[in-house]
């Protein structure tokens, strides 16, 4: 298996009915490579829900084969999964806004947790969590970090956070949050960040935990409060999110280490890259 499935590069050939695209053109692809183009999804702009999407790697094509990710020199890929690559937006730290970015451009929209002035808390400020704190600032809305003692001093000086709560403090800003991005990728309860959210919040979920999560009944329905979940995006309203984090300056912090190391297990354990991707 070839993975990588957040990767930037420079368009090296075309095919001969290639509209969009030209050789030179700086470019990017996500998590999709292709999907049916027929079904209500692929029309309505939604490629990611559609039965047939092809995943960059892994993916099995109509032939057998499976497709390669963008841990590769070269990469072949149907013109409309790729995304244009804005003009002096650096590329090796924007790279993962074509998964990460998305990740949490996407519900922060859909779920209305987009409009100035909002307190939207983030759950988590991992490779995702920092990056949805970092929109949140763009949209105007008031950012805020949930996390341990070591997490704190980044919220505030890196990502320009509003507030950072400890785990022990989450009871005092009870009811106080019109949303929550949570993006804890362990296992966790989820009743404290539904205590957090006002009468008809959202909390949106964007991790995938191994175990299933218990649902809190009795939090959730006694304000009417709300659980979501989201993953990636379609290809337009990924356009749409890199030309936005281009337009703000919103890049995700990064640590760039050689493909000599990729596979080495002390590297990917590394606390130094948690905050990173």
């Amino acid at each position: 298996m070839i993975a990588g499935h957040e990767f930037v590069g420079v368009v090296t050939a075309v095919g001969s009915s290639v509209k969009k695209f030209k050789i030179g053109d700086n470019v990017a692809v996500g998590v999709m490579a292709g999907s049916c183009r027929k079904c209500d999804h692929c029309e309505n702009g939604t490629e990611n829900f559609c039965p047939e999407k092809l995943d960059t790697y892994n993916g099995v094509l109509a032939d057998g084969s499976i497709t390669y990710g963008g841990y590769s020199d070269v990469m072949v890929t149907e013109e409309d999964f790729v995304i244009r690559w804005p003009d002096n937006f650096p590329m090796d730290r924007g790279a993962p806004l074509v998964c990460a970015g998305i990740t949490t451009y996407s519900p922060l929209r859909y779920y209305g947790l987009d409009k100035p002035g909002l307190h939207v808390g983030v759950a988590g400020l991992g490779g995702l969590g920092h990056v949805a704190v970092k929109f949140l600032k763009a949209f105007g809305a008031k950012g805020d970090g949930d996390g341990h003692c070591a997490g704190k001093a980044y919220a505030f000086e890196t990502l320009g956070a509003d507030q950072f709560l400890l785990p022990h403090e989450l009871a005092s800003a009870a009811g106080t949050l019109d949303g929550i991005l949570d993006a804890i990728a362990a296992y966790h309860s989820i009743k404290a960040y539904l205590d957090l959210l006002k009468p008809e919040g959202k909390l949106v979920m964007v991790s995938l935990p191994e175990k299933p999560l218990q649902l809190p009944m009795f939090a959730l329905a006694t304000h009417r409060k709300m659980i979501g979940g989201s993953m990636i995006g379609g290809i337009k309203e990924t356009q749409e999110m890199i030309d936005f984090a281009a337009k703000h300056n919103i890049l995700p912090d990064i640590e760039i280490i050689s493909m000599d190391y990729i596979n080495d297990p002390y590297i990917i354990s590394l606390d130094t890259l948690f905050h990173r991707r």
